[in-house]
């Protein structure tokens, strides 16, 4: 294992441990934010609820509160991490390539979205879609790295928010993992998708508003002259942060296609022009709030500031502000890491419910915590799983524009799964075995470059070889009643 694999983040500290608050005091914000957002999430519950209501909330979501959603579904503590670290080690280009990456994805999803919608009205989700246009053996593919995809993101958004607790109160993270694991759950397993959109809302205007408050007490703290940033050399663009930038965005777009929280989203849009808006909010919240968290760690390196060992740019310019900054730096990780966690668990359940239609109700709840709770042992332990995020994220793009493909009529399956066999191949070529798993943790354009060329390359070329066309209206016949063998509660 490389050394940022190796790196507990429940002991990483900033020097001098700025902004830290009280045990008592940190007990204190996590047991009250949670029970706040367990009240919330538990209220949202459908009066008359089947098991197709409790994974896509159909058609009930105005533009703005999937907006909010998509926006706090997407944000989460990775936010106080990794773009500051870009931002200090590699500069302006990696900030702003960071920040289209996590709005991009939002994008695609308004503008296929509504088509796949349209394709399949009762449908609900892209691993579904996979199944009816490409049959079993790819569909299966989709579903693994959906499956992998969200699981690594649980337990990289779990472990994140203990090392928050360790960081701004010494407060043991395992404490802070299982409380926010615990209360996710809860009302997740009992409200399904209403509750995670329910709770969206609140976490999104939470997150404004203690982010705002952050970046007040920070920048009052002092702004470092024009001079101090040309000195750091973060302000120049180079081809080092063109090409990372260039890889974020290849990486986050594929990897959130295989995101079912998301797909969720499409269908519980009132119509297409809510999902439209909802994009739209989703995208332009994402990027500036992404952008400025990320200019934090050029603000660190030019006030030359001690980042800490591990670097933790963001959290070393707490240093010198006052102590309840750290209570607000905790509620915002809590708030953060909520939003997105429950959106994975409502996702990795609604998986399992298209897999096994004739699931109950109470047995969809059950799976819900059942693929969570290994997640869970697993943050336990507090380390970095930055190298398998990056693994999962190269094998998205493997399969993401076969799968995407299926909108298009030409599209076969034997295309579909070629090429991602070929994305597959295209990853490891451009430098062996051992550059595709990232063994620095650190992303690189080529194995990405090399699975989005080559899986697209094929499964077009074998597509049109095959001059066949599939009549995507039929898809909607085939797609099943959920919960057919006991749907209520």
């Amino acid at each position: 294992m490389c050394a940022a694999d190796r790196m507990n983040l429940f002991r990483v500290m900033p020097a001098k441990g700025g902004g830290m608050i009280s045990e008592a005091a940190a007990y204190l914000l996590l047991g009250a934010t949670l029970l706040l957002l367990l009240w919330i999430g538990v209220g949202a519950r459908a009066r008359t609820e089947t098991l197709d209501d409790y994974i896509t909330a159909r058609n009930s979501q105005t533009g703005v509160a999937l907006g909010l959603s998509f926006f706090a579904s997407g944000m989460g503590a990775w936010i106080l991490f990794a773009p500051p670290e870009v931002g200090a080690f590699i500069g302006i280009a990696g900030i702003v390539g960071y920040a289209v990456a996590a709005a991009a994805p939002f994008l695609v999803f308004a503008l296929l979205g509504p088509r796949i919608r349209r394709i399949v009205p009762r449908g609900h989700g892209l691993t579904e879609f996979a199944r009816l246009r490409f049959g079993r053996t790819f569909h299966l593919y989709v579903v693994g790295l959906s499956i992998l995809y969200m699981l690594v993101f649980v337990v990289a958004e779990l472990t994140a928010i203990g090392g928050v607790a360790a960081i701004v109160a010494g407060i043991d993270g395992r404490v802070a993992v299982a409380a926010v694991a615990a209360t996710t759950l809860a009302y997740t397993a009992y409200g399904g998708l209403r509750a995670s959109l329910r709770t969206d809302g609140w976490q999104a205007w939470m997150i404004f508003a203690l982010l705002t408050a952050a970046a007040v007490a920070i920048f009052r703290d002092g702004v470092s002259s024009s001079a101090s940033f040309r000195a750091s050399g973060l302000l120049g663009v180079g081809r080092p942060g063109l090409e990372a930038a260039a890889t974020l965005v290849v990486a986050v777009i594929a990897a959130n296609m295989f995101h079912q929280g998301y797909w969720q989203r499409i269908w519980s849009a009132r119509d297409e022009r809510a999902l439209a808006r909802g994009a739209a909010f989703g995208m332009a919240t994402t990027l500036p709030v992404v952008l400025i968290v990320g200019l934090f760690g050029m603000l660190a390196i030019a006030r030359g500031v001690d980042l800490g060992a591990p670097p933790v740019p963001f959290f070393a310019l707490l240093t010198g502000l006052p102590a309840w900054m750290g209570g607000v730096i905790l509620v915002l990780g809590i708030a953060l890491v909520a939003s997105s966690v429950d959106t994975l668990e409502s996702g990795l359940a609604s998986l399992v419910a298209i897999e096994r239609p004739s699931l109950s109700l109470g047995a969809a709840r059950m799976a819900t915590v059942v693929l969570v709770v290994p997640a869970v042992a697993v943050a336990f332990e507090g380390y970095s799983v930055l190298r398998i995020f990056l693994i999962a994220d190269l094998l998205c793009s493997t399969a993401v524009v076969p799968v995407l493909l299926g909108l298009w009529r030409r599209a076969t399956p034997a295309a579909a799964l070629a090429g991602s066999l070929a994305g597959l191949a295209g990853a490891v070529l451009p430098g062996g075995v051992e550059a595709a798993t990232f063994p620095a943790a650190i992303p690189t354009l080529g194995p990405f470059a090399g699975a989005l060329l080559a899986s697209s390359v094929v499964a077009v070329a074998l597509s049109l070889r095959a001059r066949r066309e599939t009549n995507l209206d039929d898809l909607d016949t085939r797609v099943p009643v959920l919960g057919e063998a006991g749907a209520q509660a």
